[in-house]
């Protein structure tokens, strides 16, 4: 057997298992006994078999999702970049309303500013004044992460592969342009059931959120999947994640942007 081959059996492995967990809702051991724990073509060779999955199904790509924007997280993980995953139209949640238990593994809930894209970003020249003037629109949103790997047990390879961890989101219902509101200068407070559970600022975003977002863009034109208008996309987190159980009920309010909240249902609802 060729290298190659080796290698692309290994891929579709490691997509495999992480259907099988997604399908049964049962958490699976790490995929980087297969790809490796950093190895960043693989890992994002079998979140494309994941996403062919998922459009086969009858989904439809509807923006990206960055993570791993915290210093701290990035340290954790032993990695010095972010990594982005695909949202999908059955991910989001109406704002206010409830997220299901039932579709989630092992959810966490983080609050982060979404940016709606007005115009593609397919050119080659994206600096932050290019990418600033194609956003349409931020919003206050909520970013419900959920991991298919048993535990959480990840290294930069599980996540990527694992489609940078996403699971559901929420997006708010006040659309501020950006001659309103500056990312960098948000603050950020988040209570579960009435407890305040993490806080945070614009800065603990990679910087800046426009700064994730330049980041993506390119990236994302790099690979040949450039940023479309109308997609969303979700700059990262400005603070800590925290878990979330059944029948909890999670609010942000971003400075500038208002605030989002949603509702999990029991155990065993849809």
């Amino acid at each position: 057997m060729t290298a190659t081959s080796v290698a692309e059996t290994a891929v579709d492995q490691a997509a495999t298992r992480l259907l099988d967990a997604q399908s049964t809702g049962t958490p699976c051991a790490p995929v980087r006994d297969l790809i490796g724990p950093a190895d960043v073509d693989r890992a994002y060779a079998v979140q494309e078999r994941l996403t062919a999955a998922r459009l086969a199904s009858g989904a439809t790509i509807v923006g990206r999702k960055i993570g791993l924007t915290s210093p701290a997280v990035q340290q954790q993980l032993g990695v010095d970049r972010p990594d982005f995953g695909v949202l999908f139209d059955d991910m989001d949640v109406a704002a206010g309303g409830v997220a299901p238990m039932a579709r989630l593994l092992q959810p966490k809930v983080e609050a982060e500013i979404a940016f709606v894209l007005a115009e593609d970003l397919d050119r080659d020249d994206l600096d932050v004044d290019t990418v600033r003037s194609a956003v349409e629109y931020a919003v206050a949103a909520l970013e419900i992460v959920d991991s298919r790997i048993a535990g959480w047990d990840i290294t930069y390879g599980d996540t990527v592969a694992d489609n940078a961890s996403s699971g559901l989101y929420v997006l708010g219902e006040r659309r501020v342009s950006l001659e309103e509101f500056t990312p960098v200068d948000a603050e950020m407070s988040m209570s579960i059931d009435g407890e305040v559970v993490s806080t945070g600022n614009g800065a603990a975003c990679l910087g800046d959120p426009l700064a994730a977002l330049v980041w993506l863009a390119r990236t994302a034109r790099e690979v040949g999947t450039p940023l479309r208008a109308g997609q969303v996309v979700l700059s990262g987190a400005l603070g800590p994640m925290v878990a979330v159980t059944a029948g909890a009920h999670v609010s942000a309010e971003i400075s500038g942007l208002g605030t989002v909240t949603v509702g999990f249902s029991g155990e065993d609802q849809a």
